[in-house]
């Protein structure tokens, strides 16, 4: 990769969990506060908010993400309140628990990632891809992360969604480069890999636990197993 002269950053899932898919943080956030679900039907849970905050604004800009967490676990936990899965006291009883749970993992997935961010932004432009609530810019503010990016591509605010490659088009073009020289770092598959090299990019899957097994089951030449192996590739 002596070509790169630039690097496209996914967000959630990327720099904030080490590759392992949002549901699996928040799974262990409800196992480590005492939740009294199956997996299966958390995971009707998990769909059932990701759905609510896409048809409603729940997530306000200023939101930061323990704000946007609690919004999340307080959307979740009252639809199992509601499919008599538990209690009515449970929504106040375990959503702030797990709201920091989740904070805190976020948290140690940052500082882990910060040392790769510090070399690669001495080196390259940075710009951020990502698919998220319309405050992602409050997020990265909170974390100190704004700084690393030069340009903020959020898909709540320009209208686009991964897996359409038009939103990595427009990091490209922030960047002012050409498509293969530019990389993209993303822990999806469908959502940033695959976008991502049909326009020409170079690529490093951060691949960890994903949603679902038929993920889990692909290969790649661009995998890596931590961002640190990002260095390797590019420095």
């Amino acid at each position: 990769m002596a070509n790169i002269k630039g690097i496209i950053f996914d967000y959630g899932g990327t720099i904030d969990s080490r590759g392992v898919h949002w549901s699996e943080v928040i799974w262990d956030g409800y196992v480590a506060s005492g939740v009294a679900v199956d997996k299966p039907t958390f995971r009707d849970a998990y769909v059932y908010a990701e759905r609510e905050l896409a048809r409603t604004r729940h997530i306000l800009p200023h939101h930061t993400f323990h704000d946007l967490l609690l919004i999340k676990m307080r959307i979740e936990l009252q639809w199992l309140v509601d499919g008599g899965f538990l209690t009515p006291d449970a929504v106040e009883a375990y959503a702030g628990p797990i709201a920091d749970y989740c904070y805190d993992a976020a948290r140690n997935s940052i500082a882990d990632a910060r040392p790769v961010l510090d070399s690669l932004y001495a080196r390259f432009p940075m710009v951020l891809v990502s698919n998220f609530y319309g405050n992602v810019e409050a997020v990265l503010e909170d974390f100190d992360l704004r700084k690393y990016f030069k340009t903020i591509i959020e898909s709540a605010v320009v209208g686009v969604r991964k897996p359409d490659p038009r939103i990595f088009e427009l990091g490209v073009q922030a960047l002012g480069l050409n498509p293969d020289e530019v990389l993209v770092v993303g822990d999806s598959y469908k959502k940033d890999i695959v976008p991502a090299e049909s326009l020409g990019c170079k690529v490093a899957w951060l691949k960890g636990k994903g949603w679902t097994a038929e993920e889990d089951a692909v290969m790649h030449p661009s995998i890596i197993k931590t961002l640190d192996q990002v260095l390797d590739a590019v420095l």
